[in-house]
């Protein structure tokens, strides 16, 4: 049982659930890359939070936790639902129709260089440093060496699936600022989970029924339907599961690195399961923007500088200690 004290050191459990949730997240990439070869994107994305909603509800249900019924409150699970679900995921969905996995959870990892600078325009406690300045530099550098191609001045090629996938997660990083509010609301972090993903699957039923028009497309394979369901289930509702813990436990600066382990994971299923290859210049762009996202998050950088003023002590101490002559003339 949590005492409701924060850990900024992750134990073993931390890292453990960390790991796994950037499994889950990296699987979803493969997962809606299985899919969107027979299903429209809306429709994936409809699936996804509709069973992940009904998933929740039955948690949170089993848990007793109560569930916002206030006018205010569901405004902002729709706004959140909005932001956060219906148009990044559809986004992405799209997105991976035209360009690899793995190349998609890449670009999914600008997020918290957007979430920098949206947080410094919007928020009062959390203004750029110095630091943060330059690792948004580093990762838009590393955002700028992956598209760079013939296709970039044509706006040809990939390059429209990549700046979906910037737009998606522009939209995450305006939703994870916007989604401080639930906070002040006094309304529980699972119970947000489960108002957000129904405000979603609200606002897309509608939509998708009235362009997807789902009841004419021809059955999926079996494969499609265990990625619809592996999708829902694990990389949305365990994943919101866990996602809760690890933020209850260690806090949102430890659960950020879990975007230096997501496009690791999506790479590997990429490849062995979808034949996927990436070009060099994705991995120089994605070693850019892990060097962007450790000097945003502050700890990689800080622990150089004690490493090398440690050092420095050491060889202080190493040139202040007596000379031992060992019978040699002076």
């Amino acid at each position: 049982m949590s005492d409701g004290t924060i850990k900024t050191t992750m134990g073993a459990r931390e890292w453990a659930l960390l790991i796994a949730l950037s499994i889950l997240w990296g699987g979803s990439f493969l997962f809606v890359g299985l899919a969107v070869r027979e299903l429209p994107p809306l429709t994936i994305v409809l699936l996804r939070v509709a069973l992940a909603a009904l998933t929740l509800h039955a948690v949170i249900r089993a848990a007793g936790i109560p569930l916002p019924r206030g006018r205010r409150v569901w405004a902002a699970f729709l706004c959140m639902g909005l932001l956060n679900n219906a148009i990044p995921f559809t986004l992405i969905a799209w997105a991976q129709s035209h360009v690899a996995s793995g190349v998609a959870s890449i670009f999914n990892a600008t997020t918290p260089l957007f979430t920098a600078l949206v947080a410094h325009w919007w928020t009062r406690d959390e203004k750029l440093s110095a630091g943060r300045l330059v690792g948004v530099v580093i990762g838009f550098a590393g955002v700028a060496v992956m598209m760079a191609g013939p296709d970039l001045w044509s706006f040809g090629g990939h390059v429209a699936a990549e700046a979906a996938l910037l737009t998606a997660a522009i939209f995450y990083a305006v939703s994870g600022v916007f989604g401080r509010r639930f906070k002040a609301m006094g309304v529980a972090p699972l119970a947000t989970a489960v108002g957000v993903l129904t405000a979603s699957s609200l606002l897309l039923l509608p939509v998708t029924l009235a362009i997807d028009r789902p009841w004419t497309l021809p059955a999926p394979a079996a494969a499609t339907v265990f990625a619809i369901l592996g999708l829902a289930l694990l990389a949305t509702a365990l994943a919101y599961i866990i996602y809760f813990r690890v933020l209850a436990v260690a806090g949102a600066t430890n659960l950020l690195l879990v975007t230096f382990l997501i496009p690791v994971s999506a790479i590997a299923f990429g490849a062995v399961v979808l034949g996927e290859r990436l070009e060099p210049k994705h991995f120089y762009g994605m070693a850019l923007i892990g060097l962007g996202l450790g000097a945003i998050d502050g700890r990689a950088p800080d622990a150089l500088r004690r490493v090398i003023r440690r050092s420095g002590h050491r060889f202080a101490r190493r040139d202040r200690a007596p000379k031992k002559n060992f019978g040699r003339p002076e």
